[in-house]
C-alpha cells in the first residue's frame, strides 16, 4: 500500500520590480535547531510511495528518487533526518525528510520505496514504526527575497506555476501548517500564472517574520505588495 505524499510538478517565481535577498540567521548549531522538532523516540505510523512519483518534483524542490533514503512529513522541515526502527525486527533506517505528506488520516510519514522495503513496511503497507531525530541538513534552508516596491499591504509568495493544479496541490501542502493561503492569478507577457501565496500583512516587518519561517523550513519566499 502506497503513502500519499505531495510532489510539485514544476514552480517558477514570478516577480517583478527590484529585490533583494535577506538570509535566514544560522541557528548556533546549524545541523541541530535549538528546539528538536522530535524528542526522544517517538511512534509514528509509516507507509509508503514509489513508482508513480518517481523522477517527479518533491516539495522540496528536489526529484523524487524512489531509491533514495527520504521521506514525506506534514510538518517536519526539510532536511530533517530521522532514524526510523521497526520495534519487530529491530532493523533501522535513516531518512531525510524531503517532501509533504501523508495526505490519509491516521498515517504521519511517507517513506520512500528503499527505505519502506529496508525497514519492513513493503509487505504489510503501514507500520508503526519508533523514531528518532538525528538533526537536520541546513542546506534545505532557503533566503527569504524582499520587494523593494513599496505597498499599502503585503504577502509572501512561494511559487507561480502555469498549471492550476500545481498551484492547488502547493496550497493544500501549506495549509498544514498555515492560514491564509490563496492563489493570485496574474497574466504576464501573454501568460497566466497562478501565484500561491501566504497571509495579508499590514505591516511588511510581520510578513518578513513569517517568511523567515517559512523559509527555514525549506520554501522558497517572496516578500510583495499583495497587488
Amino acid at each position: 500500500m502506497r503513502g500519499t505524499a505531495i510532489l510539485i510538478i514544476s514552480a517558477v517565481i514570478v516577480v517583478c520590480g527590484c529585490t533583494h535577498a535577506v538570509r535566514v540567521p544560522p541557528r548556533r548549531d546549524a545541523r541541530v535547531p535549538e528546539t528538536p522538532p522530535v524528542t526522544g523516540k517517538t511512534q509514528m505510523i509509516a507507509s509508503w510511495y514509489g513508482p508513480d512519483f518517481h523522477g517527479k518534483l518533491t516539495a522540496s524542490g528536489e526529484r523524487y528518487d524512489m531509491y533514495a533514503m527520504t521521506a514525506a512529513h506534514k510538518t517536519l522541515p526539510f532536511g530533517t533526518i530521522l532514524k526510523l526502527t521497526n520495534p519487530e525486527t529491530g532493523v533501522s533506517v535513516t531518512v531525510t525528510v524531503t517532501d509533504r505528506g501523508p495526505f490519509v488520516a491516521g498515517r504521519d510519514i511517507d517513506l520512500s520505496y528503499r527505505a519502506a522495503k529496508e525497514v519492513g513496511v513493503i509487505g504489510p503497507g503501514v507500520l508503526a514504526v519508533m523514531v528518532q531525530y538525528m538533526g537536520r541538513d541546513m542546506k534545505y534552508a532557503r533566503y527569504v527575497r524582499v520587494s523593494e516596491s513599496a505597498g499599502t499591504s503585503y504577502t509572501i509568495q512561494t511559487a507561480a506555476y502555469e498549471d492550476r493544479q500545481n498551484a492547488e496541490r502547493l496550497k493544500a501542502t501549506l495549509e498544514m501548517s498555515y492560514t491564509g493561503v490563496f492563489i493570485k492569478q496574474a497574466a504576464i507577457n501573454g501568460k497566466t500564472y497562478y501565484r500561491v501565496r501566504v497571509g495579508h500583512y499590514s505591516e511588511k516587518e510581520k510578513a518578513m517574520s513569517n517568511a523567515k519561517r517559512l523559509a527555514n523550513e525549506g520554501y522558497d519566499t517572496f516578500v510583495t505588495p499583495n497587488d
